[in-house]
C-alpha cells in the first residue's frame, strides 16, 4: 500500500493550527472583556488568620527580602491581612488608631509601639467589662484622605467601638490630600467621597491615576493580582519571624539644627486660614464613624520634636517653622470647640531626645510617655486599667 495514502495534509494541519490559536485568543479576549465588565475587588481572599496569623500592622515597605512587607494599593486586601479580620472583635472593645508612620511604628517592633504600649495597659470597657484591644492601622505618608480611606473601610468592615485619629499639621493642607501613593491609586474613592460629601478634590489631578477599560483586564491588573499572590506568600515569613520591618543597626537622626528658613507652602500667617486646611475631612470621617457604627472619633494632635538646635528659635523642627504650627494649633482648637470635636493637643509632652529619625517617630520610651497620656483621655470613656 501507498504510505502517501496516510501522509497528512500539510494545508488541513495549518487550518487546525491557525482555528486553535483563533479560538485560543478569542477566549483570552472575551475573559479579559468580561473581567473588566465586572471588576471584581480581588482583595477579598486571604490566608491571614487561615493558614497563618494575621499582621500586627498593615503592609508597608520597600525592603521585602529583609522585611517580608512591601506597599500595595488594596486597602480591602491590606486590611484582611491583618489581625482585626481573623480576631473574635465581638469579645472585645474594639479600638481603632489611625494616623501616619508615627503609628504604624517606624523604627519599632509592633510590641514598641503606640499601639503595643496601649495594649500592655490592660485597659476595660468598664461598662461591657470586655478588654480593650487597640488596632493599628496607622499607614506611612501623611495625609488626612489617606487616613480617611482606611477608616471608611475599617469602620464598615469591622464596627469598632472607638476611633484614635492622630493627626499633625504636614497632613491638613488641602495640596497635601492627593500627595499619598495609595490615595492616587484609589481614584474611585476620591470620587465616591467628592460625589457623596462634597469634599472639594481636584478629580482632574494629575496625581490620580486614569483608569482605562484596559486597565481593569487581567493583563492591566496583573500587578495588583502578582502583590496580592506576594502578600499570602510573605505571610509564612511573617507567622515563622514576626519580623514585618527592616530597622538598621543605626540610622539619621532627625534635624536638630534648623535651616533659617520659616515659609511653609507658600502660606503665610494672614493666608494661612481653616480655608486652606481639610477640616472637612475630620467631618466626614466623624459622619461614617457614627453613621455606619455608631462609634466615636477622638482626635489627637500627636507629639513632634521641639528642637534645641541652631534657628530653633524660629522653627520646632524640620517640618514646622513655629508661626505655622502655633496658628495650626489655634484653628484647630477653634475647630473643636465650634463642631464640638472630641480634641486633645498633644504636642508637647515628649521631650527631644524620645524622638527618632524623624520629628514625629518617637522612640519605645517615648511611644509609653504617649500611650499613658491617651489612657488618662479615656478615663472619660470608661476605659481604664485594671485594678
Amino acid at each position: 500500500m501507498d504510505q502517501s495514502t496516510f501522509s497528512p495534509n500539510p494545508i488541513a494541519t495549518w487550518k487546525s493550527i491557525v482555528r486553535v490559536i483563533v479560538f485560543t485568543a478569542l477566549i483570552l479576549v472575551l475573559g479579559n472583556v468580561f473581567f473588566a465588565m465586572i471588576n471584581p475587588d480581588l482583595g477579598h481572599f486571604s490566608l491571614y488568620g487561615r493558614l497563618w496569623h494575621g499582621r500586627e500592622r498593615l503592609p508597608f515597605g520597600e525592603t521585602p527580602h529583609l522585611a517580608y512587607n512591601f506597599s500595595m494599593y488594596n486597602v480591602d486586601a491590606m486590611l484582611k491581612s491583618h489581625k482585626i479580620d481573623s480576631n473574635d472583635t465581638k469579645e472585645e472593645f474594639v479600638v481603632l488608631v489611625i494616623g501616619d508612620s508615627s503609628v504604624w511604628g517606624t523604627l519599632l517592633t509592633n510590641e514598641q509601639t503606640l499601639t503595643g504600649s496601649l495594649n500592655r495597659m490592660g485597659l476595660i470597657d468598664e461598662v461591657s467589662k470586655k478588654p480593650v484591644r487597640f488596632y493599628n492601622l496607622g499607614y506611612p505618608t501623611i495625609s488626612l484622605t489617606k487616613d480617611l480611606m482606611i477608616m471608611d473601610q475599617a469602620v464598615r468592615d469591622y464596627q469598632p467601638d472607638l476611633i484614635l485619629w492622630m493627626v499633625t499639621l504636614e497632613a491638613m493642607p488641602w495640596e497635601r490630600q492627593l500627595t499619598s501613593p495609595i490615595v492616587q491609586n484609589n481614584p474611585e474613592f476620591i470620587q465616591d467621597m467628592s460625589t457623596s460629601y462634597n469634599l472639594p478634590y481636584d478629580l482632574r489631578s494629575s496625581l490620580l491615576k486614569r483608569e482605562t477599560f484596559w486597565d481593569k483586564t487581567i493583563f492591566g491588573r496583573r500587578r495588583e493580582l502578582a502583590d496580592l499572590i506576594r502578600l499570602q506568600l510573605y505571610g509564612v515569613m511573617w507567622a515563622a519571624t514576626g519580623v514585618d520591618q527592616y530597622i538598621p543597626d543605626a540610622y539619621t537622626p532627625a534635624q536638630r539644627n534648623l535651616e533659617n528658613d520659616i515659609s511653609y507652602y507658600g502660606l503665610t500667617q494672614e493666608t494661612l486660614t481653616s480655608d486652606v486646611l481639610a477640616f472637612e475631612v475630620f467631618n466626614v470621617g466623624k459622619t461614617i464613624a457614627t453613621e455606619e457604627a455608631s462609634t466615636s472619633v477622638i482626635i489627637i494632635n500627636e507629639p513632634i520634636m521641639i528642637s534645641s538646635g541652631e534657628n530653633s528659635d524660629l522653627r520646632y523642627n524640620f517640618y514646622y517653622p513655629k508661626w505655622a504650627y502655633d496658628t495650626y494649633r489655634s484653628l484647630m482648637n477653634q475647630y473643636a470647640q465650634a463642631r464640638g470635636v472630641d480634641y486633645h493637643d498633644l504636642w508637647d509632652i515628649i521631650p527631644e531626645q524620645f524622638f527618632t529619625n524623624s520629628a514625629i517617630h518617637l522612640n519605645p520610651e517615648g511611644e509609653d510617655i504617649l500611650a499613658k497620656a491617651i489612657t488618662r483621655i479615656l478615663e472619660e470613656y470608661q476605659l481604664t486599667a485594671v485594678q
